[in-house]
């Protein structure tokens, strides 16, 4: 690949960590500077790290070393600082989703393809060899033609663990957006593009209250519905049940399933980058072993990935992805407003493939 590719980041905070530590041991990257409004919690945050200039957003934007902006700030601010970047002329890798709503991220998309300048966009676990390897068993047959998937997010909600979890409770936040990217992208690049969705929606309680950190015990508003499911009907044919909760406490239901002619695979957490892939037999279920993905991934290697495509090349975790998996919620949402079907009007391509190699190379 050449000289590392220098990374800018805007955001530091709680995800940067990750970030940050697999910038640090892949060789094809470099953390050159950060931004943050908080220009402390900037400075905090790359304290283990020589050598990174801590910048405002502007003179960031405009620092000629960065050949790639990193946006990690909340969703709310994805549009606007991606927006910035492009017109900067740097291409840019945006934290889920990729943005507040779609409108928002087809600004983001054009004028990127004005500048002509890359977009790429999280989850990028689904190029570790958990979501790799299920999608390697699916395509070389071994479940013969897939017919549905389940996918099952249940949790209390993130107030009980995130000092700072307001943003979770507001539009642009909720279970769905806010796990869903992970969920729905692994189910894209597993079965393919989303047609129409139908769906339903609740709210259990108008407040939540934070449970550690310096605002323990304060209670925040919620303004967006806490429990969606809905039913995703896949351009193939395939059907994935999807449920995304703030609201259980506990599921024992894997995280997805997928059912095929002959065969089932339960594929591992898509918040992971890894994890067992079990597939159904006659002697009952048996793990995969390793057949495709990024071995040893950290959030940032789609960074990686970004880098290595060619120009003209669609990205696995890159806009047109990303864009229609925020398309498929908003409808999603929109079903569960009106109680009837909604056809989802974007689409993209399943993304290629990802082969079973290390992140480091």
């Amino acid at each position: 690949m050449g000289q590392p590719v220098n990374v800018g980041v805007v955001g530091c905070g709680a995800i940067s960590a990750q970030y940050f530590q697999t910038i640090d041991r892949l060789p094809q990257l470099r953390l050159v500077a950060v931004a943050d409004l908080d220009l402390d919690r900037a400075r905090e945050a790359v304290r283990p790290y020589e050598g990174v200039d801590v910048l405002g957003v502007a003179e960031l934007m405009a620092d000629p070393r960065v050949d790639v902006v990193l946006n990690l700030t909340v969703p709310a601010a994805h549009a606007e600082v991606a927006l910035q970047a492009i017109a900067a002329g740097k291409d840019v890798y945006c934290e889920k989703p990729l943005a507040a709503t779609t409108a928002d991220a087809a600004r983001v998309l054009e004028a990127a393809a004005a500048a002509r300048v890359r977009v790429g966009c999280a989850p990028d676990t689904v190029l570790g060899t958990g979501t790799q390897t299920a999608r390697n068993a699916i395509d070389d047959g071994l479940i013969g033609r897939p017919i549905a998937a389940t996918a099952t997010m249940m949790t209390p909600g993130h107030e009980r663990w995130h000092p700072n979890p307001d943003f979770y409770y507001v539009p642009g936040g909720g279970p769905l957006l806010d796990m869903g990217p992970y969920y729905i992208s692994s189910l894209v690049t597993l079965l393919g593009p989303v047609a129409s969705v139908i769906g339903a929606a609740s709210r259990t309680r108008p407040k939540r209250t934070i449970g550690s950190g310096p605002r323990q015990g304060e209670e925040i508003p919620v303004l967006v519905d806490t429990h969606v499911t809905g039913v995703l009907v896949h351009a193939s044919g395939a059907l994935s049940t999807l449920v995304m909760s703030f609201d259980g406490v506990a599921t024992k239901a894997p995280n997805i399933e997928v059912h095929g002619e002959k065969g089932s695979l339960v594929v591992p957490d898509p918040n992971r980058f890894d994890g067992q892939v079990l597939i159904s037999g006659k002697d009952g279920w048996q793990e995969l072993p390793e057949s495709a993905g990024y071995i040893g991934a950290g959030r940032g290697v789609g960074l990686i990935d970004f880098a290595a495509t060619p120009a003209g090349k669609e990205l696995r975790a890159g806009g047109s992805l990303a864009f229609h998996v925020l398309d498929v919620m908003e409808s999603l949402l929109a079903a569960a407003g009106s109680g009837a079907a909604v056809t989802v009007a974007s689409t993209c391509e399943r993304p290629r493939p990802v082969a079973l190699h290390s992140s480091v190379s």
